[in-house]
């Protein structure tokens, strides 16, 4: 740990740093995963959902800057590498050669779901380890993925609906989704 004027005791600010550079690796992969499904999405809704797809990106992008901050300022090094990610990332890795928006909108959807529960473990374990600002850092990522997968499955919803296919009916197979580790 690097010196630090930051009050917690170093036992708590290293337990911090390890969850903290979890979900960071988990965060860089999220905003890879959306970044593909940006760049390869096609249909009818093409920019409706190209947008949209470029926009939570953008969120995840933040949701990484926050974690390496959080990390680094507790006097830990923030593990952000695309080669650490790669490594320690508990998402399924996105499936490459999809196209058609449905697959892409349930797989994108998957994927913050797993990474939204993720944040909502990280707010229970950082309490249980005495720190209420990483818990609060980590309920401030989960309240905005929550958010960004609202706009997601409502996009999900209009597209089933122009499409003319009932609720449930046309489930994507890719298998899409992630087991969160502790």
């Amino acid at each position: 740990m690097h010196p630090t004027h930051n009050t917690l005791s170093e036992n708590i600010r290293t337990q911090a740093v390890e969850l903290l550079n979890r979900r960071l690796a988990a965060a860089i992969d999220l905003h890879g995963q959306l970044k593909q499904a940006h760049w390869n999405v096609r249909g009818p809704s093409f920019i409706g959902v190209h947008e949209l797809f470029d926009r939570i990106a953008g969120e995840a992008d933040s949701y990484s800057d926050l974690i390496a901050e959080r990390a680094a300022g507790l006097g830990g090094v923030a593990e952000g590498t695309v080669q650490v990610a790669a490594e320690r990332s508990f998402l399924i890795p996105y499936p490459l050669r999809i196209a058609d928006e449905n697959q892409h909108i349930f797989a994108v959807a998957a994927t913050f779901a797993v990474f939204g529960q993720s944040a909502r473990e990280a707010i229970g374990q950082s309490e249980a380890i005495d720190d209420a600002d990483t818990a609060d850092l980590f309920t401030e990522i989960s309240h905005g993925v929550d958010h960004q997968l609202w706009l997601v499955d409502r996009m999900s919803r209009r597209n089933e609906r122009s499409s003319g296919r009932s609720k449930g009916g046309g489930r994507n197979k890719s298998g899409v989704g992630g087991k969160v580790s502790r």
